[in-house]
């Protein structure tokens, strides 16, 4: 009987898996479309820039003390000095934008840094607490009964902001880190033909993910606004620390956690790329603060999207099938959410058959 149980569970499991490795390996595989949209015409426009580049070269200070001609002209350059174009619009007048060199020093500098540095210990953890604590698995065994937690509306809303987030996080990571990770792989000429796709991508799937995110949100808000039974929450490690149980309603204090940290930051990266795309006239200097804190941002809710996704689906057992399905087991509910579930009793809600 054991044996007969245990294969629907595993028939989950392994197709959890299976889908996970495929969104896995597209995601993985996105940035290499640029080898298939490369038309060929990159080497010979890479060597008349290398060729230009060389020729271009500064010499060297010949000695200690002595001035360079050339670099006291760069500092001039940079100095942010007007001059006359016959171009007109803001900054025309202008050779360099010193702003714009101290913007990309910041991006790719902590920006960059202390962004994989989130990604990567976000990970390490994940992996730790795999090996560590295994599965949150539910205790006894389901009990072949299931309640409704998701709405069709709010399971839409998830789908769109979880499709476009993966889009926005794979274009977004190209950008960031493209010029480090992709081109010694695929190459500049591969790579300038996905970052001419992906920056499409992006900019479509953004107003997706932000209008989807908002909606979901506040849909969501009556249920994530916090109580005394979070803290009770955090201090018994909300299940996931220990073999204690943690009492919480619809929402419990981690997800709730989650939900503001979208509604603040993930909003954040909302407002910054929409004024990105849709004012063109936006100042200079203003776009490169609102590129800073979008980019740090969308970093912070990436490492953290990772950790949600993990517990969502690997890490607890039932999880997943309550976004695909709409309904959770009555034993999961029990386990988790069991306020939340005697809550659903007292409103008349049964339990139905599998």
């Amino acid at each position: 009987m054991n044996n007969v149980k245990s294969r629907p569970a595993t028939r989950r499991l392994a197709m959890m898996l299976g889908a996970i490795a495929a969104i896995v390996l597209l995601s993985l595989a996105l940035p290499f479309t640029g080898l298939l949209l490369d038309d060929g015409a990159g080497p010979q426009a890479q060597a008349q820039t290398s060729a230009a580049q060389a020729s271009a070269t500064p010499e060297l200070d010949k000695g200690f003390g002595e001035s360079n001609p050339r670099a006291n002209y760069w500092k001039a350059v940079r100095a942010g000095n007007a001059g006359y174009t016959a171009v007109r619009g803001p900054e025309a007048g202008v050779l360099i934008q010193n702003g714009g060199v101290n913007w990309r020093a910041l991006r790719n500098g902590p920006i960059a840094f202390w962004g994989s540095v989130a990604l990567a210990v976000m990970a390490v953890l994940i992996v730790l607490f795999h090996l560590l604590r295994g599965r949150v698995k539910i205790e006894g065994g389901r009990s072949g009964m299931t309640v409704p937690r998701w709405s069709a509306l709010e399971r839409l809303l998830h789908a769109l902001v979880a499709i476009s987030f993966v889009i926005l996080l794979v274009t977004g990571l190209s950008m960031l880190y493209g010029r480090n990770v992709l081109i010694p792989v695929i190459g500049k000429d591969a790579f300038a033909a996905w970052m001419a796709l992906g920056k499409i991508l992006h900019n479509y799937s953004g107003p997706v993910f932000g209008v989807s995110l908002v909606l979901l949100l506040l849909k969501l808000l009556p249920a994530n606004i916090p109580n005394g039974t979070d803290i009770k929450w955090f201090l018994s490690g909300g299940g996931l620390i220990g073999r204690g149980h943690s009492s919480a309603g619809r929402m419990n204090a981690g997800e709730k956690l989650w939900f503001w940290l979208l509604a603040t930051f993930g909003v954040a990266v909302i407002v910054t790329g929409l004024y990105l795309i849709l004012d063109p006239a936006l100042p200079r200097d203003q776009a490169q603060t609102m590129l800073i804190v979008h980019a740090a941002c969308a970093l912070l809710v990436m490492a953290v999207a990772i950790g949600h996704v993990y517990i969502g689906t690997l890490g607890t057992e039932g999880s997943l099938e309550g976004m695909s399905t709409g309904r959770v087991d009555v034993a999961w509910a029990k386990q988790h959410h069991d306020l939340w579930y005697a809550e659903m009793q007292q409103k008349g809600v049964r339990p139905e058959q599998r």
